[in-house]
């Protein structure tokens, strides 16, 4: 099987999945959003630690678990707020089992642990407050998100490359050399024809002045979770997080920018008192 066909039907599989998790109910998208989490931070700390502090490892991953599970119950309705202090306890005892790491020569490599929680596992769970706006579990606000982000990557890769590699500027070269600026303005158009189609359909309930302000919001953040995620492997030069959907590469390459754009999305409604 050729590349081509392989990265069709990976693809059409992945829409799938999360078209299954968005539109059907609530525990669905829970399952499949916490293993999206799993897997994103396993990427990341096998990038960033390699094999060592495996145990500590598991720990990182269990603390961010534990956090998306805890916010799942609140945003459901099923557990009370002061409940989520229970998701320090797994970050706690990461932090105490540094202290009995007998080898301490690659210590600073215990900061991506940490890591791992700030930059993924605390934006990931605000997934569950866009998926339970009224404690009742709607994906429709979070499929539009994910379209409008997945759009604008269409957008920039189609202007970028038939226009970007020839005319204007790079957009940051020192991390990501293919990124054009003409790719950028491209993706930032695409979104928000995205966003107008959603209005005009009934998808986005705001009004077109908001979808607008919303697809400009998702288009930055999520432009900047790329170029962050493109940052951390070109440091450890790699070119892929991971192999999990062939001929996409990891799950990280996948939500990299949903990571930075949807907690982006989900404050601008709360900002705008939306939500």
């Amino acid at each position: 099987m050729n590349n081509f066909s392989k990265r069709t039907i990976s693809g059409v599989c992945f829409v799938a999945v999360m078209l299954a998790a968005l539109l059907f109910n609530g525990y669905i998208f829970g399952a499949v959003m916490l293993f999206a989490l799993v897997v994103m931070m396993w990427e990341f700390l096998r990038m960033t630690c390699g094999a060592e502090y495996r145990y500590s490892q598991i720990l990182s991953i269990v603390a961010g678990a534990t956090m998306f599970i805890m916010t799942f119950f609140h945003a459901a309705g099923m557990v009370s707020g002061r409940f989520l202090l229970l998701t320090l306890l797994p970050f706690f005892i990461l932090m105490i089992n540094s202290l009995y790491v007998k080898d301490k020569s690659r210590f600073a490599k215990f900061a991506c642990l940490y890591t791992a929680i700030l930059y993924i596992a605390i934006p990931w769970t605000m997934l569950n407050y866009a998926a339970f706006t009224t404690g009742e579990f709607n994906g429709t606000l979070l499929l539009c998100f994910f379209s409008i982000i997945w759009g604008s990557d269409v957008g920039a890769y189609v202007f970028g490359v038939t226009l970007g590699q020839k005319y204007g500027r790079k957009l940051f070269p020192s991390v990501s050399p293919k990124k054009s600026w003409i790719g950028f303005w491209g993706g930032l158009a695409t979104a928000i024809a995205v966003a107008a189609i959603f209005h005009f359909t009934g998808l986005f309930t705001y009004n077109i002045l908001h979808c607008m302000a919303l697809a400009v919001v998702l288009n930055i953040t999520g432009v900047y979770g790329d170029l962050i995620e493109s940052q951390w492997k070109r440091h450890y030069e790699v070119k892929d997080s991971g192999c999990i959907i062939p001929g996409h590469g990891g799950m990280l390459d996948r939500f990299d920018s949903a990571i930075l754009a949807i907690p982006s999305g989900v404050m601008y409604l709360i900002i705008m008192n939306l939500m």
